[in-house]
């Protein structure tokens, strides 16, 4: 399977015109396609505003793949109504529908980033990116329609758990009208380190936000369960020191932080530069950069500042409702702690508590890889997890082998 799954990475297979033969299309920031300005409390969550077709582009060539992209209602985190793009590819088979949304790890501050333009073949996805649409054309390949929506929303709201799964759920109910699929059409969830959240969130938040979709499966691997320990994990590292920063611009958007109030003048300068990036751009941009560096006195350390502990409680997952499907949670392990920036304790804290609340989980530890290695082992594991899905062939757990942790315990707000 994983050879399916990365078949368009190593072969696309599809040489048809170049992308520069179709109409220019111009980023999110320029096109009014992604703004809406009525009153979007007026519609339900997952209604459609707009579509369009585009093309769906690949390293300068475009695929015979349907691909449209459609402008709907969805909930942000303080629950008000909101909206973001996703993308629909139609797979070049036919047969029973059977529905994937996939989360690609975009982590953007900027809209260069976002999926619904770097899936066209506009922009610069990055390895990553790049990687992850050849992800995308193993499913198709293989008879999935697939959604990938801009979960982060228009105001790339990175790490902010709720919203992305909402996000999610209400991209498929979206795909759902659009296509003319019974609410009967089997579904599932995957997603990798930042796709990680819309996948477990989406599926955490399903029963009570989106209860009419039949939701099969959800595969999340390379989870940020607590940022509270991500946070001292990363200070001071070579490679991803920079996503501290980054996670002051998410907060300071999702919650109106006033970040003035503790940034040092060093911390507000990397601040600026990062708040239009992508991951791609700032992760390793900053190495050595502690947690210390970004706040002035008496702060010693963001985990000082009340409102980004709050910000930070407010989003540890597993602590807002309890899937009903069968999960797959997945995590590097490259020095006894994580992989490098994920904390491999807390993601197997989080697979106990979904087992201990009934939950058929199967928990995969990559040890030795880190977080970028063990992207394609858990690919192939989740290829087969969502096959066995797809096919209702029993679920395995391995719920028995693992230990309870503190990984959902919330920080002591200062």
């Amino acid at each position: 399977m994983l050879a399916i799954v990365l078949l368009a990475v190593v072969e696309p297979g599809w040489r048809s015109a170049p992308v520069s033969a179709a109409p220019p299309i111009p980023p999110p920031s320029a096109d009014p396609f992604y703004r809406y300005d009525g009153l979007l409390g007026a519609y339900a969550p997952g209604a459609v505003l707009r579509t369009r077709s585009v093309p769906f582009g690949y390293r300068g060539a475009t695929a015979p793949i349907r691909s449209s992209q459609v402008l709907y209602r969805t909930t942000d985190q303080q629950g008000r109504p909101t909206s973001t793009v996703a993308t629909i590819l139609q797979p070049p088979v036919t047969g029973p529908p059977k529905l994937l949304s996939y989360h690609m790890a975009y982590d953007a501050l900027g809209p260069q980033c976002d999926p619904s333009y770097t899936l066209t073949g506009a922009g610069s996805p990055g390895a990553a990116g790049t990687l992850e649409q050849g992800v995308i054309s193993g499913y198709l390949s293989q008879g999935y329609t697939v959604v990938v929506p801009d979960y982060e929303g228009p105001d790339l709201q990175w790490t902010i758990g709720r919203e992305a799964g909402y996000a999610a759920l209400d991209g498929v109910r979206a795909t759902q009208k659009i296509l003319r699929l019974p609410t009967t059409t089997p579904v599932a969830m995957a997603g990798y380190s930042g796709g990680s959240v819309p996948t477990q969130w989406g599926a955490e938040v399903a029963p009570s936000y989106a209860p009419e979709i039949r939701l099969i499966a959800a595969a999340a691997g390379g989870l940020p369960v607590n940022l509270a320990h991500n946070l001292p994990y990363v200070s001071g590292s070579k490679d991803w020191a920079g996503v501290i920063p980054a996670l002051i611009v998410a907060y300071r958007r999702a919650y109106s932080l006033d970040t003035d109030a503790f940034l040092s003048a060093r911390g507000k300068k990397i601040v600026k530069t990062v708040s239009s990036q992508c991951i791609n751009a700032f992760a390793a941009k900053y190495p050595g950069l502690t947690d210390a560096d970004m706040v002035r006195p008496p702060y010693r350390s963001l985990l000082d500042v009340p409102g980004v502990v709050r910000a930070i409680n407010d989003n540890i997952m597993g602590t807002s409702g309890t899937p009903r499907i069968p999960m797959l949670l997945g995590v590097g392990d490259v020095d006894g702690t994580g992989d490098g920036v994920m904390i491999t304790r807390d993601v197997e804290s989080l697979a106990y508590s979904y087992c201990r609340r009934g939950v058929r989980v199967s928990y995969a530890q990559f040890t030795g890889k880190a977080h970028g290695e063990a992207f394609i082992p858990f690919q192939e594991q989740t290829a087969r997890f969502l096959t066995d899905r797809f096919a209702r062939r029993p679920t395995a757990s391995n719920c028995a082998t693992l230990r309870p942790g503190g990984g959902l315990s919330p920080t002591s707000v200062p």
